[in-house]
């Protein structure tokens, strides 16, 4: 079963910090670029960062540059999003999901991803 999950989100305040995973199961990561996106209420899922299928390339949303880190650990198959310096614009369900084709650098597109995590809530308090 092909399966994309994400941790746990959680509640946190303004200026903390918090850590998502991506794990995946059931399909081929190593090979591939993998992104994070974020959903608001009301809004559109937007782009937030992505990472090369080496882990030597990476990218960001203006929004989150210098804020957060994407990194990878193919061994484990995972991938993970460090949170710091979290504001309340940043509350939002969090989803990782793999780029369709193999390479890459990291789309910042929504279209040019297969697989998708369930998403995670994280909140931020003023």
């Amino acid at each position: 079963q092909v399966q994309l999950v994400e941790s746990e989100g959680g509640l946190v305040q303004t200026g903390g910090s918090l850590r998502l995973s991506c794990a995946a199961s059931g399909l081929t990561f190593s090979s591939y670029a993998v992104g994070w996106f974020r959903q608001a209420p009301g809004k559109e899922r937007e782009f937030v960062a992505a990472i090369s299928w080496s882990g030597g390339t990476s990218r960001y949303a203006d929004s989150v540059k210098g804020r957060f880190t994407i990194s990878r650990d193919n061994a484990k198959n995972t991938v993970y999003l460090q949170m710091n310096s979290l504001k309340p614009d940043d509350t939002a369900v969090y989803y990782c999901a793999r780029q369709s084709v193999s390479g890459g650098l990291g789309s910042i597109r929504t279209y040019d991803y297969v697989y998708w995590g369930q998403g995670t809530q994280v909140t931020v308090s003023s």
